[in-house]
C-alpha cells in the first residue's frame, strides 16, 4: 500500500503532489508543472477522494455519495468520468496512477506527498480553462503525437490547415488534441463548431456565432461574425466539414473570416479540403501496423501505434489484458486486416471479453471480409462499415432497436433525453440506460464528459449506418415522434428558464438543443408529422431564436406555423401568440410595415377576448414601438397610457416597462423634463434586470435605446457634456451587444447626431462613414439611407456641396420604409441643400413640407430647429423676406422657453444677433443670447457655446 507523507506549510492551500501533477482542492484546480490542466468537476471530485486515500480501495459506493452526493446517477457516469481522468493523468500500463479492484472499487496506486502549495499561476493560463468550448476527453489519444505536434507548429505560420481523412480515421480526434495544445496562445480561446447536426448551408455563420458565444442581430449574420471577429485572436476548429450540400457554405464562410479578421486561425476537420487560397492539407491515414513477419514479439509489436490502441482499448474492456507474445501476431494481422482504421480497431478491440485475441481474428476471416466485397466505395471505408456491421450483427436485438432510436439525435444527448427518446412498451426505461452503457463499451456510442454532465453522441459514420437501419425498420416516423415529443418538453422547460437565468447561462444550458428542435420542427411540418406537434413547438422555441438572435430564422418559422393549411390544428391562444411574435420579428428585421401593425393588433384583440393580461402589454409595447418607428409620438404615447392602466391594476408587471418608449415618444412631444424621468428610470434599472428579459419580444435592449434618446434630451436641456458621455456609453454597449440594428441606431441616432449637435464635425464625419459602412456591410439599407440624409446635415455645417441626388433617393426610401420617425428632418436637410445650391423655391417648398408634417405628428421637439433654418433659408433668395425670417426666429426661440429646449434657444439667439449685427444690431437680441448663455452651466469650449461666448465678448470688447 502506498501512503502519503505529510509536509503542509501554515496558511498554504493544501494541495497534493503525484508524478508531475498536483491537485489543490481549494481552488479546484489541477496543476501539469505549474500549468492548469482542463479537467471536468467531476472528474476532478474523483481525483480528489482517491488521493485523499491513496492505496486504500475506494468503493464505487462511496464515489457516488462524494461526486454525486445528491443526485441519482447511473454506473455508466462514473466509467466516463474515470476514463476522462486517466486520460488526463496520460495514464499507461508503465505508469498506473488508478488501479481497478474488479467488483469492489478503485485505488490510487502512485505516491502522494501532502503539501501547502505557495506558487503563482500565470493569468494567462488561468483564463485557460474560461475561454474555449472543448469537450473533456474520455480516451488517449494514440500514436498521433507527431502529426499533433507537426499541425500545431504549421499553425504558428498558417491561418488555414484541414485535416483530411476517411470516416473514423480519427480527424476529430487529432483536431481536438491540437486545439488543447494551442489554449494558452490564443488570446480569445479556442472554439469547436461542430457541422455534423447542420442540414441548412444559410445557417453556418449562426452556428459558428452559437459556438463562440457571440449574439448579434443581423439580416447578414455572416457580416455580423466578421466584425466581431475583425479584432480577435482565436482559433476556429471547425469539425465535420464534409456534408454535400454544406461544404461550399462552410468554405465560403471560412474564406470570408479569414480575409477579414486577420488574427483568426482555423483547423477544419474534413474528407476533402476545402479548397480554398493558403489551405494547408494534413492527410491523416492509418495507424501504424507491424509488417507480416515470423516470431514477432509483444514487446515489437507494441511499437506500432496500431497495436497499442488495440491493446489500450481492450485492456479498458477487460482490466488484466495483457500482450503477450502468444498473441502478438494474430493482434497485428488483426490491426492490418482493418487498415489501421482507429475506429474499427477500437469496435474490434471491445468484443475481447467475448472471443479473445484469437476469436476476433476469426470473425475477421469469416464475416468481414465477405461484408467488404460486398461494399462499394473505398477500400477503408469498405473496411469501417464492415466493422460497425459485424458490432451491429453481435449486439441483442433490443440493444440494436436502441442504437437505431439514437440515430434521430442531432447530435450530443443527455441520458435523459437517450431514455426519453427510446423508451417505449417494447424497451423499458432500464433497459435503455442498460443498453446505452453497453453500446458505450462497445464504442457505438461515444461518452464526454460536460461540464458537471455526460453526453452520448454517435460518431458521424455510426449514426448514417444506424439511420439507414432505423429506415428500413420502419421506425423512423415513431421515432421522430418520440423526438418531437421530447424536444417539445425541452423547450417548454427553457422557456420557463429564460426568465430566470442570465443569457450566458441560460445558452449554456439550453444551447446545444437548437439542433434538435430544427430538427423536430422539420419532422412536424412535413408529410408525415404532426403540424399541431409543430405550432407547439414553434411557440415553445421562441426563446431559442430570441436569445440566439435568429430573427430571420424566427420569422420564417412563425410564418411556416402560420399557413392557412394549419388553421385547423392551431388553437386560438396559438394563433395570438404567434402572430406576436410575427410582428415583433417583422418590425426588428423588415422595419414598421402595415402587416406589422395587422399582426399585433390580432394578437391584441385576441389578448382582450380572452382576458389574457401579459399577453396585451406585450401586444402594446409592439404597437407602441411601431407607432414610434412611423413618427406618430402621440399614438404612441396614447399606447403607452394604455399599458399603464394595466399595470396599474396590479397584474405583476413592473412599472418601467413602458419608460423607454415614452420616454422617447414625450421627447418628440417636447416634453423633456417627463421624457427625462421616464428614461432615467430604464438607464439607471439594475443591469442584472435588463439581462433577464422575454427572450419571445425580440426588442432592442431598452437600456440602450434609453441612452440615445437621454442623450439628445440631455443636450436639448443644455448639458452637452453629459449628452457626449451617454452618447458614448451607448455606442460602447451597442459595439459589445453584436446587434447590427442597435450599433446602427447608437451611431446614427446617437453619436452622429450629438457630435453635430456640439459641432465637431471631425467625429461626425467617422461616425457617418462607419453608420454608412456598417449598414451596406450587414444589408440594412433603410439605416444606410438614414445615415446618407444625416451626411447632408453635416455638409450643410462644413459649407460643402451635397449630393442632391444619392440624398433624394435615400429620402424616397426613408419615406417608402414607412420609418419616418425623423422623416421631417431629413426633409429639412434636403430642402436647405436645395435651396444653397440654387432651387430656393423648391428648397422652401420641402423645408415647409417637413415643418407641416412634424406638427401634424406633434414632433415639435425640433419645430425650433426647423423654424430657425427657414429663418437662415428665407435670406438667401428673398431680399423682402426679412421681417419673415426674423419672425421664424423669434417664434423658434419662443417655442424653445416653452419646452425649456436650452440649447436650441441658444442656437437662434447667435443667428438672431448675426441677423441684426448685419442690420445695424438689435439690444434685445443680444440680451437674449446673454440670458440663454448664462443658463449654461458646462460645455464652455466647444461648439454653440463657443460661438456665443465670441460673440459676447466681441459685443462688450472683453
Amino acid at each position: 500500500m502506498t501512503g502519503a507523507s505529510e509536509k503542509h506549510i501554515e496558511g498554504a492551500p493544501r494541495s497534493f503532489a503525484f508524478g508531475p501533477f498536483t491537485l489543490i482542492p481549494e481552488r479546484q484546480l489541477l496543476l501539469q508543472g505549474a500549468v492548469p490542466v482542463r479537467i471536468g468537476s467531476r472528474a476532478l471530485d474523483i481525483l480528489l477522494t482517491l488521493v485523499e486515500r491513496p492505496g486504500e480501495v475506494v468503493s464505487k459506493q462511496e464515489l457516488f455519495a462524494r461526486v454525486w452526493p445528491s443526485t441519482i446517477v447511473e454506473e455508466g457516469n462514473l466509467k466516463v468520468n474515470m476514463a476522462a481522468l486517466r486520460r488526463v493523468l496520460h495514464e499507461t500500463a508503465a505508469s498506473p496512477y488508478i488501479a481497478t479492484v474488479p467488483g469492489r472499487g478503485y485505488r490510487f496506486v502512485a505516491a502522494v506527498r501532502v503539501t501547502g502549495w505557495t506558487g503563482a499561476l500565470r493569468t494567462d493560463e488561468q483564463e485557460i480553462r474560461r475561454n474555449n468550448n472543448l469537450p473533456s476527453g474520455t480516451t488517449r489519444v494514440i500514436g498521433r503525437a507527431d502529426t499533433i505536434d507537426s499541425i500545431r507548429r504549421e499553425l504558428a505560420d498558417s491561418r488555414l490547415i484541414s485535416i483530411v481523412g476517411a470516416g473514423g480515421i480519427g480527424k476529430t480526434t487529432v483536431a481536438l488534441a491540437v486545439a488543447e495544445q494551442m489554449l494558452p496562445t490564443m488570446q480569445e480561446g479556442v472554439w469547436l463548431v461542430d457541422f455534423a447536426p447542420l442540414k441548412d448551408p444559410a445557417l453556418v455563420p449562426g452556428l459558428i456565432a452559437a459556438a463562440i458565444g457571440m449574439t448579434a442581430h443581423s439580416p447578414n449574420m455572416l457580416a455580423a461574425l466578421c466584425e466581431h471577429l475583425r479584432s480577435r485572436e482565436m482559433l476556429l476548429v471547425l469539425d465535420s466539414c464534409e456534408c454535400e450540400h454544406t461544404i461550399g457554405a462552410i468554405a465560403t464562410c471560412a474564406d470570408r473570416m479569414l480575409t477579414d479578421a486577420p488574427g483568426l486561425k482555423i483547423l477544419a476537420t474534413s474528407r476533402e479540403p476545402l479548397r480554398l487560397k493558403g489551405e494547408r492539407v494534413r492527410r491523416l491515414s492509418g495507424l501504424e501496423v507491424p509488417p507480416a513477419s515470423v516470431g514477432l514479439t509483444a514487446a515489437e509489436a507494441l511499437t506500432f501505434p496500431a497495436v497499442q490502441l488495440f491493446v489500450d482499448r481492450a485492456t479498458y474492456k477487460i482490466d488484466t489484458f495483457s500482450l503477450g507474445n502468444e498473441d502478438a501476431a494474430s493482434v497485428a494481422e488483426t490491426c492490418r486486416r482493418l487498415d489501421g482504421l482507429p475506429l474499427a480497431i477500437e469496435l474490434l478491440a471491445t468484443w475481447i471479453d467475448m472471443f479473445g485475441v484469437a476469436g476476433l481474428l476469426e470473425q475477421l476471416e469469416r464475416r468481414i471480409h465477405l461484408q467488404i466485397e460486398r461494399r462499394a466505395g473505398p477500400e477503408r471505408h469498405r473496411t469501417l462499415m464492415a466493422a460497425i456491421d459485424w458490432s451491429y450483427d453481435l449486439l441483442s436485438a433490443q440493444e440494436r432497436r436502441v442504437m437505431r432510436r439514437f440515430s434521430v439525435f442531432a447530435s450530443t444527448f443527455s441520458l435523459a433525453s437517450a431514455t426519453a427518446v427510446a423508451t417505449d412498451e417494447l424497451v423499458p426505461r432500464a433497459a435503455v440506460v442498460r443498453d446505452l452503457a453497453n453500446l458505450v463499451e462497445k464504442s457505438l456510442v461515444s461518452a464526454v464528459a460536460h461540464g458537471t454532465e455526460v453526453d452520448y453522441r454517435l460518431l458521424d459514420t455510426t449514426r448514417a449506418y444506424a439511420l439507414e437501419k432505423l429506415i428500413a425498420s420502419e421506425e423512423l416516423d415513431a421515432a421522430r415522434r418520440q423526438h418531437a415529443i421530447h424536444f417539445l418538453s425541452v423547450a417548454e422547460s427553457a422557456k420557463e428558464d429564460v426568465a430566470m437565468l442570465k443569457r450566458n447561462k441560460w445558452r449554456e444550458r439550453f444551447g446545444r438543443h437548437i439542433d434538435d428542435i430544427r430538427d423536430a420542427l422539420s419532422w412536424a411540418f412535413g408529410e408525415q408529422g404532426d403540424a399541431a406537434l409543430g405550432i407547439a413547438l414553434t411557440l415553445a422555441a421562441l426563446p431559442f431564436w430570441g436569445q440566439f438572435s435568429l430573427l430571420e430564422e424566427c420569422r420564417v418559422a412563425v410564418e411556416r406555423a402560420l399557413e392557412e393549411r394549419f388553421e385547423a390544428v392551431r388553437s386560438q391562444r396559438e394563433t395570438m401568440m404567434l402572430n406576436l411574435a410575427l410582428g415583433a420579428t417583422l418590425l426588428h428585421t423588415r422595419g414598421p410595415l402595415l402587416q406589422v401593425r395587422s399582426s399585433l393588433t390580432r394578437a391584441l384583440t385576441t389578448a382582450q377576448e380572452i382576458g389574457d393580461t401579459s399577453l396585451q402589454l406585450q401586444s402594446l409595447r409592439g404597437l407602441s414601438e411601431y407607432e414610434l418607428w412611423t413618427g406618430d409620438s402621440r399614438s404612441a404615447i396614447a399606447i403607452t397610457e394604455k399599458i399603464r392602466v394595466i399595470e396599474g391594476a396590479g397584474r405583476g408587471v413592473v412599472a418601467s416597462e413602458a419608460d423607454a418608449q415614452a420616454g422617447s415618444a414625450l421627447s418628440w412631444l417636447g416634453a423633456l423634463a417627463a421624457s427625462r424621468r421616464q428614461l432615467e428610470t430604464i438607464v439607471h434599472r439594475p443591469i442584472d434586470a435588463e439581462s433577464r428579459y422575454d427572450a419571445a419580444r425580440f426588442d432592442f435592449d431598452q437600456r440602450l435605446t434609453a441612452r440615445g434618446s437621454l442623450a439628445i434630451v440631455l443636450w436639448l436641456q443644455g448639458f452637452p457634456d453629459q449628452a457626449e458621455e451617454m452618447a458614448r456609453l451607448q455606442l460602447a454597449e451597442a459595439e459589445a451587444s453584436n446587434h447590427a440594428v442597435s450599433l446602427c441606431y447608437a451611431l446614427v441616432h446617437g453619436s452622429l447626431v450629438i457630435s453635430l449637435y456640439v459641432r465637431d464635425y471631425e467625429a461626425a464625419g467617422g461616425f457617418v462613414d462607419r453608420g454608412v459602412e456598417h449598414a451596406t456591410r450587414h444589408g440594412l439599407g433603410i439605416w444606410r439611407a438614414m445615415a446618407t440624409c444625416v451626411r447632408t446635415r453635416l455638409e450643410l455645417y462644413r459649407q460643402r456641396p451635397v449630393d442632391l441626388a444619392a440624398n433624394l433617393e435615400a429620402l424616397q426610401q426613408v419615406r417608402e420604409s414607412g420609418f419616418r420617425m425623423r422623416y421631417p428632418n431629413y426633409l429639412i436637410n434636403y430642402g436647405e441643400a436645395l435651396a444653397r445650391q440654387g432651387d430656393f423655391r423648391g428648397g422652401l417648398a420641402h423645408i415647409d413640407q417637413g415643418i407641416e408634417l412634424a406638427r401634424e405628428n406633434g414632433q415639435v421637439v425640433g419645430m425650433p430647429e426647423m423654424l430657425r433654418i427657414r429663418g437662415d433659408v428665407l435670406l438667401l433668395g428673398d431680399s423682402n423676406a426679412v421681417a419673415e425670417a426674423a419672425d421664424c426666429f423669434r417664434r423658434s426661440i419662443e417655442l424653445a422657453r416653452r419646452d425649456e429646449a436650452l440649447s436650441w434657444e441658444l442656437r437662434t439667439a447667435i443667428s438672431l444677433v448675426d441677423f441684426w449685427r448685419a442690420r445695424g444690431g438689435n439690444q434685445e437680441a443680444e440680451n437674449q443670447l446673454a440670458a440663454a448663455y448664462a443658463k449654461f452651466t458646462e460645455g464652455f469650449g466647444k461648439g454653440d457655446l463657443r460661438r456665443a461666448r465670441e460673440l459676447i465678448d466681441s459685443r462688450t470688447g472683453a
